[in-house]
């Protein structure tokens, strides 16, 4: 069972969430950021995780703790749910075309976490998601995780398109990289890290 559950309390958000990287993509909770859940209703979908969050955040202040908050512990439920990280595919790339839009994913389940992050947005939001925060939740996502993770949008226009592709290819490339394959750690070092 690939399954986790982690919390984190702070003086600006509250998170519980559990996730299950073997589910039928089914997202319940909100993070009170409207664009923001439909982008992890969109991932969860995607990539067939089950994802249950339960969250408070400082949204008077704005959206940027509660969307690094939440990639950091998404990201630390990715890297306890995979465990050491052996019989899995370890690799995972897709592209997403959304429209006029482009998003690519390569990810690699490493334990060595790094984040390129190539696309850039001509309004300052989507609805009160702020689109620098795209970045800042991929950047906490993989570092917590322990993903080396590149995501390029080479092209496109409306930034709602992007930023889903984005979520989109993601989501499919870590279910290939995820996958499991019966066999141990894939390393010439015989481990992830």
């Amino acid at each position: 069972m690939r399954k986790a559950f982690r919390e984190r309390n702070t003086s600006e958000t509250q998170i519980r969430l559990e996730l299950n990287l073997d589910g039928t993509g089914r997202f319940s909770g909100t993070s009170g950021i409207g664009f923001f859940d439909h982008m992890l209703h969109a991932f969860c979908v995607h990539g067939g995780f089950d994802l249950d969050l339960t969250m408070k955040g400082d949204l008077f202040v704005d959206a940027h703790h509660s969307v690094e908050d939440l990639g950091i512990v998404l990201g630390d439920a990715f890297g306890l749910a995979l465990g050491d990280k052996s019989g899995i595919r370890r690799y995972g790339q897709f592209a997403v075309p959304m429209d006029e839009s482009l998003a690519q994913c390569y990810v690699d389940v490493s334990g060595r976490p790094y984040l390129v992050f190539d696309a850039s947005f001509d309004n300052p939001s989507v609805g009160a998601f702020d689109c620098c925060l795209t970045k800042e939740f991929f950047q906490a996502f993989a570092f917590h995780a322990g993903f080396t993770l590149h995501l390029l949008v080479p092209y496109g226009e409306n930034d709602h398109h992007k930023i889903e592709a984005l979520f989109k290819a993601c989501a499919h490339a870590l279910r290939e990289a995820v996958t499991e394959t019966g066999g141990g750690v894939l390393s010439s070092k015989g481990v992830l890290a």
